[in-house]
């Protein structure tokens, strides 16, 4: 998230009122699904769920959780299971919790954000009182590093300290003492912020300055990392594009070895010195999750080595001794594996008592007999449970979207696809109902951002909702996607060219299967996804029939220029540069990888949707892709709305924008050509 002045977020804090918003009109208190006869409303499929994020605290005497209550923002909820009583945290206007956690049985910690955003701070809540919470670090971009076990009340954050100081760019790592409240600095009922106090609250803080490369002026710290014991450890910075971790020896800081490149920082290993990672793929094998000494760079004990797919997930820790006791991870499909023969009981049981749907443990108390769960399958959205072991006994905490009927939705396939260089790759295909070899549906090939993430199986309200609209939906997981990375040289993950080609062959391979009608495709995505449509058609001409695109990228020579402003705050431009080269020197390269270059290449009607206060991908890149579409006399529709970021955050903004995209569907895809 995005700091924004300070008077800004008073103004949005004290002046923000409910009742302003298109999302309004739409009925957010149904909870049940619409009848059988009745088209899906696109709502549904993009509506914030009921709750999520459960979260025990320590002795299990409360479920805390993030819940909607009926709107489009999600508030903060603590239930006591004993009497099932349940106390809210409602916040005003257009403002949402977001991360949260149990400092200790009685007292929370959360961040709040504006306008699904920006970063308003970080606040504390104390059961009994949570409509009165209090800042703790405000208008900093605060983050949570750590919650020490023997100090929960003073947990570890870090912070930008220009932001505090008015002086050079800085991230800082600060105790905060959350035993001293001074409630009320923000009231929840009525949305007011006393400024006043801010400074008093600064001022009680124990804080602790670390500079993450003293007098370096062009690095710039990224985050920081505690031990298992919530002491601070590791430093992350960049300089020149290129990332480095740092440990904390004394006071001050010593380089580590490890190659940020090469090797995914997880989280911190058993002891003092050690960090969990996904590994280096060596001998021809994926990268493994194994223990790394930081000092030193030498790898430790292998935790997962998978056969076909690099680690791609997180690790879980005993609520008592902090010590990682299992991983949940993605392959084609979710994975859990535990290094404990306890939790591996636990898993089996719920595996038992949750036949036919996907089990996850989520969280368990300090003593073990307590667990959460959620329980979910490619038709169902997660379902979230508490299981007591010593009672044996269960109970429902809530369906995160009850308004979902799994017998309307549709099952998400593997697909497996060769690229054009012999490399074997997943894809997900979703069918819609009646879609036979006989009667072979229009196709939509939905390719993901980042590009260093993944499409995963499971619920997916966007595929569902394009398969209720009667679309067969590809997703590809394409060279770069995670968990592919030990199958290609280092230099893949950055030819977007090659990227391009994946996703074609993926859908190629779909089209020959005789699955979908070869003459009514389509190509659709946001963010790196839109670039990848936009040189779907570019491309590939003959290929689709039309393409959507969304808060887009089409010309790199653009967005390294656009990131050269900020260089002295984000590592973005040096990064860039250093991966994708200097467009001075290679302009033959950017040429070919920018396809907002070639819109005179474009055949078939193109729909771009961007919000226009995106700080990621600068709208001005959709704003001269629709002109040159025009320029060129490209049939082409546009959707640009205020106040929304990188995508659309506000429901009533996805309604309107996924209602333009299907009748925009509908007049290109669903008939015969």
């Amino acid at each position: 998230m995005n700091l924004t002045h300070p008077a800004r977020l008073a103004l949005v804090l004290a002046l923000s009122l409910p009742g302003l918003r298109a999302a309004d009109k739409i009925d957010l208190k149904r909870d049940t699904p619409v009848p059988a006869s009745e088209q899906i409303p696109i709502q549904d499929f993009f509506r914030p769920r009921v709750l999520v994020d459960p979260k025990l605290n320590l002795t299990g005497s409360h479920i805390a959780a993030r819940i909607t209550g009926g709107a489009d923002r999600y508030y903060l909820m603590a239930l006591d299971r004993k009497t099932n009583k349940a106390e809210t945290l409602v916040s005003r206007g257009d403002t949402d919790i977001g991360y949260f956690e149990w400092l200790n049985d009685q007292r929370l910690v959360f961040q709040l954000s504006a306008d699904k955003m920006f970063s308003l701070g970080m606040l504390g809540a104390d059961l009994g009182n949570l409509n009165r919470p209090y800042p703790l670090l405000v208008y900093c971009s605060p983050g949570l590093i750590a919650i020490p076990p023997a100090n929960r009340t003073r947990p570890l954050m870090q912070m930008d300290n220009s932001a505090l100081e008015g002086g050079t760019r800085e991230l800082v790592a600060v105790t905060v003492n959350t035993d001293i409240q001074t409630g009320g600095m923000f009231n929840a009922t009525t949305g007011q912020y006393d400024q006043t106090d801010i400074s008093k609250a600064r001022d009680n803080n124990q804080r602790h300055i670390i500079r993450t490369q003293p007098g370096v002026k062009d690095t710039l710290g990224t985050g920081f990392m505690a031990d298992i014991e919530g002491n601070l450890e590791f430093a992350l910075t960049a300089s020149d594009g290129v990332p480095q971790l740092h440990l904390l020896n004394g006071d001050s800081w010593q380089k580590s070895p490890i190659n940020l490149d090469l090797v995914d920082l997880i989280g911190p290993g058993s002891k003092r010195g050690e960090a969990v990672v996904v590994g280096e793929p060596r001998d021809g094998k994926p990268g493994a999750l194994q223990f790394m000494d930081v000092a030193t760079g030498t790898p430790g004990e292998i935790l997962v080595q998978d056969k076909a797919y690099d680690f791609a997930g997180w690790v879980y820790r005993d609520r008592q001794t902090h010590q990682i006791v299992g991983a949940h991870f993605d392959r084609s499909g979710p994975a859990t594996v535990w290094f404990s023969e306890d939790y591996r009981a636990v898993q089996k049981l719920l595996e038992a008592q949750f036949a036919g749907l996907r089990v996850q443990i989520l969280d368990n108390n300090e003593a073990g007999n307590l667990f959460l769960v959620a329980t979910y399958s490619d038709k169902q959205p997660a379902i979230y449970h508490w299981v007591d072991l010593t009672n044996r006994s269960a109970g429902l905490i809530k369906n995160s979207a009850p308004w979902i009927d799994p017998a309307r939705m549709q099952p998400m396939n593997v697909m497996k696809f060769k690229t054009r260089d012999g490399r074997q790759l997943d894809a997900y295909v979703t069918l819609p109902a009646g879609a036979t070899k006989q009667n072979p549906p229009p196709l939509v090939v939905l390719s993901h951002g980042g590009p260093w993430a993944r499409d995963t199986w499971g619920f997916n309200g966007e595929v569902q909702f394009l398969a209720s609209r009667g679309y067969a939906v590809l997703q590809a997981n394409y060279r770069g996607s995670t968990g592919y990375d030990w199958m290609f040289p280092f230099e893949d993950r950055f030819d977007f060219i090659k990227m391009h080609e994946d996703v074609t062959d993926a859908a190629t391979t779909l089209i020959k299967s005789g699955l979908v009608d070869p003459k009514r495709v389509g190509i659709m995505g946001a963010s790196f996804g839109a670039y990848l449509a936009l040189s779907g058609v570019t491309r590939e001409p003959a290929m689709y029939r039309c393409a959507v695109v969304n808060a887009g990228v089409f010309d790199w020579e653009e967005i390294i220029q656009d990131r050269r402003y900020d260089k002295f705050d984000n590592p973005q431009f040096a990064y860039l540069l250093r991966h994708l080269g200097d467009p001075k020197t290679q302009k033959e390269k950017f040429e070919a990888i920018s396809p907002g270059r070639h819109v005179d290449q474009v055949r078939v009607p193109v729909f771009v949707a961007h919000g226009k206060d995106d700080p990621t991908a600068p709208v001005a890149e959709s704003r001269r892709l629709v002109a040159d579409l025009s320029k060129n006399g490209i049939p082409n529709e546009s959707f640009f709305v205020g106040g929304e970021g990188h995508g659309m955050g506000h429901l009533d903004h996805q309604v309107e924008l996924y209602g333009r995209i299907e009748a925009f569907l509908a007049k290109h895809l669903m008939a015969a050509k």
